[in-house]
């Protein structure tokens, strides 16, 4: 009681009890803001057909992007010298948008948004309805840590939704893009590009592919996971892609903390 918490006899005491796995069944998926939600009715249709069916198999947690909206609020805000806590409250008001528009669709399956504390009360709409939609964006504001470089917040939507799969000590995170996974290049602008199905964090670093698919600091927070060690990006505009990959099929990309 008397030491110091970062006192190494006392974490490594800590460090023996076991996490105790709050939602081990649950699936987390995070739509994409920009390659999912901002091609309107034509990508976000078919989605929601998917996971009102998946659901009955999988218990959800489904995580929003922000998007293109975000971008530009960052563009103006950086533009203004503000800094990376405001962006980061920018940032999460068009994640809480996104969940909103997502939470309205799937109302009539009576799934449902939630914010904040409500969170909490997750475990009753998966037992009631198995699935529950989210903001991405992790709650730190004023309070982020401000990245090495520029303002743009570092923890973004794809962090925050990593960390919900992982302090839950879920079963699964599935990033839903609208690439079929990870490649050497940006498909989109890199003629010859090749795909990699499979790839350890260290991998990706080593071949400097870190930031090419997901906010760099989720790899960082994949290798210090205890529970979700791998995870897995696939194509959302391919229908089928969101069920194979529940049900645990090779689709896309995985990747691995080692």
């Amino acid at each position: 009681m008397q030491r110091s918490l970062t006192d190494e006899a006392l974490e490594a005491a800590a460090d023996g009890a076991p996490d105790f796995r709050i939602l081990p069944d649950a699936c987390v998926i995070k739509i994409g803001g920009q390659s999912l939600i901002d091609r309107g009715r034509a990508a976000v249709y078919p989605l929601v057909d998917e996971i009102v069916v998946a659901r009955r198999q999988h218990p959800l947690l489904i995580g929003t992007g922000a998007g293109t909206r975000a971008r530009h609020l960052y563009s103006i805000a950086a533009g203004l010298n503000l800094p990376a806590g405001m962006l980061a409250q920018l940032g999460a008001s068009v994640a809480d948008q996104n969940a909103a528009m997502l939470g309205q669709l799937l109302a009539k399956h009576g799934i449902s948004a939630v914010d904040g504390a409500g969170l909490s009360a997750v475990p009753l709409y998966l037992a009631e309805v198995r699935a529950v939609v989210f903001s991405g964006m992790p709650p730190y504001k004023l309070w982020i840590r401000p990245g090495a470089e520029g303002v743009i917040p570092p923890y973004r939507t794809d962090a925050g939704c990593f960390l919900v799969a992982e302090q839950f000590g879920c079963r699964s995170m599935i990033y839903v893009k609208d690439e079929n996974g990870l490649y050497t290049g940006n498909p989109k602008t890199t003629k010859g590009a090749t795909f990699i199905p499979r790839i350890s964090v260290d991998e990706m670093k080593a071949k400097g592919l870190q930031d090419s698919i997901l906010e760099f600091p989720v790899l960082d927070l994949i290798q210090s996971a205890r529970h979700v060690r791998e995870v897995q990006v696939i194509n959302g505009l391919v229908p089928g892609n969101l069920t194979r990959a529940l049900a645990g099929e090779h689709v896309g990309t995985i990747i691995t903390a080692n």
